[in-house]
């Protein structure tokens, strides 16, 4: 290879100061547009597993969307993430994208199969997006493709999560979207989100890839979803609060579960995270509410509230309560009367190995509706004890 090099640099070199082989990876990377993109590509993932007792007798559970029966009593690979990365910098009209692969019994409860794919075969894809900063100076940046939700207190990776389980708020939330998202920076304290994707093609489906509804005629708006959200972050002038956060968030699904379609689904979303004047202790609060999920008309919704306490350097106790409520068959309850829904879990995580969570959980869910849902035997109450380990890299 041939290389050029000016009279300081030539000086450089002769000094040691700069090896020629330095120089030479930095003219090739420089030649490559490749190699330099994936220089800065970044590559994350993690293994999640889990080991789950249900205390009592076996039973169906209500509103679990990653803990369900199928895992109770045994151990568990839940999924394998594997993430490819290239974020946006700093450079006016700068270019990235993700791509994050799931592999494992997880995988397939997403449901983001498009509607060419044949059978689930434990892989699934959450994000493929490419991601745009637009009109330089602005603070304007987009995303296309399939990406996450934009609303919602928890995840579905997680150990992002305070808790293993999910909450009941969760199983209400679509996951991701494909279509196209705006995300604005008015200020460090205020960011905008507003985005359009393909609308919901059946209930059942709500996080299919490519998704699309047929109303039946000529195409018109009314068969994409709207999402939109506003972030509010406190700033360093408030004191303790600094950091705090008040999140809003909607999202309109067209819908069309045939030719002559259906009630549009409508997600509200609102939640808070409250640094405190203890350290140690953060509050979280968080709603959503659902209304034609199921049939026309119908409705559901949840409130949580969280608490992490920092026990120590290494042990942190996350503690959740959640109230549900819903119109008959709401988070997936077979009976013909309203649902009614108490859960409280307690999670202890453990910070021992590097890069690893280890956390043990208890959960309880009762059933204030009384309709002796939870087993045989007429159970109002199911239980079940998890431990929760997960690699990240």
């Amino acid at each position: 290879m041939r290389m050029n090099m000016n009279r300081w640099t030539s000086a450089l070199v002769s000094a040691g100061v700069v090896s020629t082989a330095a120089l030479l990876q930095a003219e090739e990377a420089a030649q490559h547009p490749v190699v330099s993109a994936l220089q800065s590509t970044t590559l994350s993932g993690y293994v999640n597993t889990s080991a789950i007792v249900r205390l009592g007798e076996d039973s169906a559970l209500y509103g679990r969307s990653y803990d369900g029966v199928d895992k109770h009593n045994g151990f568990n690979l839940d999924v394998v993430s594997l993430a490819l990365e290239k974020p946006l910098d700093e450079s006016d009209w700068s270019a990235g994208y993700r791509a994050q692969l799931l592999f494992g019994p997880d995988a397939n409860l997403l449901g983001s199969l498009s509607p060419l794919a044949g059978s689930t075969g434990d892989f699934a894809l959450k994000n493929a997006y490419v991601s745009l900063r637009a009109l330089p100076g602005s603070g304007l940046k987009l995303k296309m493709g399939v990406w996450d939700t934009i609303m919602g207190y928890e995840v579905f990776d997680a150990g992002n999560n305070p808790n293993y389980s999910r909450s009941f708020g969760f199983y209400l939330e679509p996951i991701i979207h494909t279509g196209l998202l705006a995300t604005y920076d008015f200020a460090d304290w205020l960011t905008v989100n507003a985005g359009v994707a393909n609308g919901i093609e059946d209930r059942a489906a709500f996080n299919k890839i490519n998704s699309r509804v047929d109303r039946g005629g000529s195409w018109d708006f009314k068969e994409l979803s709207y999402v939109g959200s506003v972030v509010l972050t406190a700033p360093e002038s408030l004191g303790f609060l600094q950091g705090a956060t008040l999140y809003g968030g909607i999202m309109y699904g067209g819908f069309g579960e045939d030719a002559a379609g259906g009630n549009d689904i409508i997600n509200y979303y609102a939640g808070a995270t409250l640094p405190t004047p203890a350290k140690a202790v953060t509050l979280g609060a968080a709603y959503d509410y659902q209304a034609n999920g199921l049939f026309d008309n119908s409705y559901a919704n949840a409130i949580a509230g969280y608490l992490s306490f920092q026990l120590t350097e290494k042990l942190k106790l996350n503690a959740r309560g959640e109230y549900a409520t819903g119109s008959p068959g709401a988070f997936g309850t077979a009976t013909g009367e309203r649902a009614e829904l108490l859960g409280v879990t307690g999670t202890l995580d453990y910070a021992l190995w590097a890069q690893a969570i280890t956390r043990l959980e208890c959960r309880w869910d009762h059933d204030l509706s009384n309709n002796k849902i939870y087993g045989p035997n007429d159970k109002n109450d199911a239980v079940s004890l998890a431990l929760n380990v997960i690699f990240k890299y």
